[in-house]
This record gives C-alpha cells, sequence and structure tokens, in this order.
C-alpha cells in the first residue's frame, strides 16, 4: 500500500482501509447496510418514477420544471455511483473498492451532490423571482438549460481540484465511503475545504433562506389584503418552506460541521461512529428531493397523477 494511499484518509480513518474498522462491530456495519440499502432503494424508486412521469406527461416538461429534473438525475447518480458501493462495503465490513475506486468514488458523490444542491439553491431564487418579482413563466428553455448547465460546471469547478493536488479524495467515516481529505493539516488542503464549506455549503443555504423567506413574506402581505382566497395559499406555501428549509439542513449541516470539526478538532475528535450519522443523512437526501420538490409543487392534474403513483407505490412496498 502506498504513502498517498494511507495519508489521503478522511474524519480519522484507520490507516489501513483493508482491513475492518476499528471502532464499528460487524453489527454496526450491518446496521448502516440496511439503512444504506434503505436509502439505495427508494432513493432511486422515488427518482425513476419521477424521470419517467417527466417523460410521459408533455406538460411537466417546461423550463422551470428542468431544475427539478435536474436535481431527480443528480440524485439518481449518487443512488448508481454511490450509495450502492457503499451498501456493499459495509455488508462486507471494509472498502472495496481500491484506490483509484476510491478516487472516483469521491469526486462523482461530490460533483453529483453539489450539482444536486447548487440545483435546489437556484430553484429556490426562481421561485421567489416568479412570486414576488412578477416575472412571467415563459418558454425559456434556453434560460433554463443555462441554469442546469451552469450548475454543472460550477460543481466540477470545485470537485476536479483534489484530483489536481489541492486537496485529496480518501477513505471516511466507518472505512467504507470516500470523500474530501477533511482531516489533513497541510495549508492547501484546509484552503479547499474552506473554500468548498463557503461556496458549496454556507451560500446555497444562505440563498434559499433569504429566497424562501421573501416568498413566505410576500405570501403573508397578499393574505392582510385577501384574507379568504390567500389563505389556504399562505399555509401551502409555508408548509413548503419550512419542509424544505429544515429538510435541507438536516440532510446537509451535520456532514458540514463533522467536516469542519475533522478538519479544525483536535486530532480524534470525529470518530468513525459519529461520522456516520451525518453521511447517512447527506445520503437521504436523495430519498427526500423528489417527495418535496415534485409532490409539493402542485402543477395541475399530472402533478396529482405522480402524487398518486408515489403513493401508491410507498403502500405497496
Amino acid at each position: 500500500m502506498n504513502h498517498t494511499w494511507t495519508y489521503n484518509l478522511s474524519f480519522g480513518a484507520a490507516a489501513d482501509p483493508v482491513d475492518p474498522r476499528a471502532g464499528l462491530s460487524r453489527s454496526g456495519h450491518t446496521v448502516v447496510a440496511v439503512f444504506l440499502g434503505f436509502i439505495l432503494f427508494f432513493g432511486f424508486l422515488n427518482n425513476l418514477i419521477v424521470l419517467i412521469l417527466f417523460c410521459k406527461f408533455k406538460t411537466l416538461r417546461n423550463p422551470v420544471n428542468m431544475l427539478l429534473l435536474n436535481i431527480s438525475i443528480s440524485d439518481m447518480l449518487v443512488c448508481i455511483s454511490g450509495t450502492t458501493l457503499s451498501f456493499a462495503s459495509n455488508i462486507h465490513g471494509k472498502w472495496i473498492g481500491g484506490e483509484h475506486g476510491c478516487r472516483w468514488y469521491g469526486f462523482v458523490n461530490s460533483c453529483f451532490g453539489i450539482v444536486s444542491l447548487i440545483s435546489l439553491a437556484v430553484l429556490s431564487y426562481e421561485r421567489y423571482s416568479t412570486l414576488t418579482l412578477c416575472n412571467k413563466r415563459s418558454d425559456d428553455y434556453q434560460k433554463a438549460l443555462l441554469a442546469v448547465g451552469g450548475s454543472w460546471v460550477y460543481s466540477l469547478l470545485w470537485t476536479v481540484p483534489p484530483l489536481l493536488g489541492w486537496s485529496s479524495y480518501g477513505i471516511e467515516g466507518a472505512g467504507t465511503s470516500c470523500s474530501v481529505h477533511w482531516s489533513s493539516e497541510s495549508a492547501q488542503s484546509t484552503s479547499y475545504i474552506i473554500c468548498l464549506f463557503i461556496f458549496c455549503l454556507v451560500i446555497p443555504v444562505m440563498v434559499m433562506m433569504y429566497c424562501y423567506g421573501r416568498l413566505l413574506y410576500a405570501v403573508k402581505q397578499v393574505g392582510k389584503i385577501h384574507k379568504n382566497t390567500a389563505r389556504k395559499r399562505e399555509y401551502h406555501v409555508l408548509f413548503m418552506v419550512i419542509t424544505t428549509v429544515i429538510c435541507y439542513l438536516v440532510c446537509w449541516i451535520p456532514y458540514g460541521v463533522i467536516a469542519l470539526l475533522a478538519t479544525f478538532g483536535k486530532p480524534g475528535v470525529v470518530t468513525p461512529v459519529t461520522s456516520i450519522i451525518p453521511s447517512i443523512l447527506a445520503k437521504s437526501s436523495t430519498v427526500c428531493n423528489p417527495i418535496i420538490y415534485i409532490l409539493m409543487n402542485k402543477q395541475g392534474k399530472e402533478a396529482a397523477v405522480l402524487k398518486e403513483i408515489m403513493a401508491f407505490t410507498v403502500w405497496k412496498m
């Protein structure tokens, strides 16, 4: 095993990624595998249903929904390229992808995850601008495609550098997944982590909270004028905003906090066990996103059909 592979470990992972994880028992890996299996199954299923219905119902294929489609695609890719391998590794009790597989896993999952995060932030601005700035929805597919393409370019700008030497990707948590090398003490790695945290987590969170906050304020103002007609819409928007923000924060903030603790905290402060839950929460966003952003985004008969199919599918399971 070469020095680079041993050096590129994250979240205080053990020096040998081939051996089973110290600090996480066989039963612990089994529990993690069960959670990941649930996330893999329902994350793939929910996003697959969304993609099928986008293809089936023509009215859903509009510029506004391009961002929703982009989120579903990126989340499905996370399930396929990341959750699957992590699930298999937990069944074996160790990382099974090797050195190059670890780099690939860390890169693609970071890339797809950031695409989803940026798309959610852009979507919040689109909702805010449409409903509060009196911007009419149009059939401007060029603008929608620019937003989708921009999310991928932005993500690549932040996920390619570790492959080129600005930080690195390595084993994290219980030794069954890979991510950015959070625990490095080098100035290069620390500077990358700070920039990644600010531009790929803090700024998207601030954009979402501002846009949804302004959206809710605008709906409340309308409710004061048209109390009866706007009250139902106000409650719907309030529920949508609270659910959206809470889900976003629950899925991603714990992972960001653990990453910062691993970077700036004392060595060993983040144990493999404590790093598992934030990692699982981050992956669970692939299950939550299609439910929140599609089922709560009413768009006529097709959305109702989508809701019924999703409810029927989950009930049958």
